[in-house]
């Protein structure tokens, strides 16, 4: 069914039609409206969930442990300084191997306070243990929602769903909202083997020793690792079904590309037109462009899409990776991981923008296009 629709109320359409059993929320801008609009279709007798009123994201987040632990299906979401205080929970639920479906609407951390769009709150929780996906548009989000109870229903770990805040949740667009009926033929009723049961005594979360605690963390280390290939299985299930693509990443532009930009979230969008426009002017002077150029962009940022990135990077000169988000004193995140990934022989260089919400245009693109044949070992801000 294709509506028009606010990315948030798109998100909340998606989650009720997967049919979470508890679904549990406290609200922050600029996530507010996707568990508002759930709690209406709850009030209205459309959604069959029960919907619990948290007084704090780390409440909330606990509330969808212990219900996803008694083995139903749940969902939360949250935002900046929420995701911050669940931190704790975060940890817990992937030691716990419970499958919990988050969405987390990107925006800047204080301080200074910021309710815009940047990144900095998901990529601080890279380490938590959690899958973290990252959506370009409010389409690819809502199947990349349903994709993600798949995923960790299937493998027993949390997912992340992130987009970014306002420039997605706000944005109304056309977005085809799947029915039930139809996700069940991708996603079947949730039945786990293990729970909390009075009759079936078990524990989750117990204390470890060093004799243990070891192996348990090197085990959900693994499986991370090990879940690409389940998730690419995933995919291509979903293609037949729904008819459309989802992949760990995405390559647009040349396949020969000198120059290659690197990205994750709806900054995509705005990369590709810059990328058109440079094409399309090299191509009109005689003797054809100065470089070639391509766009990578990243879905998967957990588990990290080694293989498929250096398949799309390979013929590369210069990589400019391009973060809304930044590891103070050092350089942004997602270039950290493309240089670990590429090693030493690549040009990479690592582009801050956006940070607070600031605006990112097809000149600044074109601006990082020409800086990304230099040789820069720091950060280099582009703000304008």
């Amino acid at each position: 069914m294709r509506k028009i629709l606010e990315g948030s109320r798109a998100i909340a359409e998606t989650i009720n039609a997967c049919k979470p059993s508890v679904v549990s929320a406290y609200p922050i801008t600029p996530q507010t409206h996707i568990v508002e609009e759930l709690a209406k279709l709850k009030a209205d007798g459309d959604g069959h969930y029960e919907y619990v009123r948290a007084e704090s994201e780390f409440a909330a987040a606990s509330i969808v442990l212990g219900a996803s632990a008694t083995g139903v299906r749940v969902y939360t979401a949250t935002s900046s300084q929420g995701l911050l205080l669940m931190t704790e929970v975060l940890y817990n639920i992937a030691g716990m191997r419970l499958p919990i479906v988050m969405t987390n609407a990107n925006r800047a951390v204080s301080a200074p306070i910021n309710i815009w769009n940047d990144q900095q709150d998901a990529v601080t929780m890279r380490d938590s243990g959690w899958l973290m996906w990252f959506g370009e548009t409010n389409q690819e989000v809502c199947d990349l929602h349903i994709l993600a109870y798949k995923i960790a229903e299937k493998l027993q770990l949390p997912i992340m769903v992130n987009l970014d805040g306002f420039i997605l949740t706000h944005v109304v667009e056309p977005v085809e909202i799947e029915t039930t009926e139809k996700i069940k033929k991708f996603l079947p009723d949730y039945k786990p083997t293990e729970f909390l049961d009075v009759n079936n005594p078990l524990t989750l979360g117990a204390f470890a020793t060093p004799e243990h605690y070891f192996e348990i963390r090197q085990e959900l280390h693994q499986d991370i690792i090990d879940a690409k290939k389940a998730i690419i299985n995933s995919c291509n299930e979903f293609k037949k079904i729904f008819g459309r693509d989802l992949n760990l990443v995405e390559y647009y532009g040349d396949k020969n590309a000198d120059t290659v930009l690197v990205a994750m979230g709806s900054v995509l969008g705005t990369i590709k037109d810059a990328a058109d426009e440079l094409t399309k002017a090299g191509q009109s002077t005689q003797g054809g462009p100065d470089g070639k150029i391509g766009v990578l962009k990243i879905v998967a940022f957990r588990p990290w899409p080694k293989e498929e990135i250096l398949s799309h990077l390979e013929r590369a000169k210069n990589i400019a990776v391009i973060d809304k988000s930044i590891s103070l004193g050092r350089e942004g995140i997602l270039a950290s991981e493309i240089k670990q990934t590429v090693g030493g022989e690549k040009n990479v260089t690592s582009f801050i923008v956006g940070l607070g919400g600031r605006d990112v245009t097809v000149q600044m693109i074109k601006k990082i296009y020409e800086q990304a044949k230099n040789k820069n070992e720091e950060a280099v801000f582009v703000g304008r």
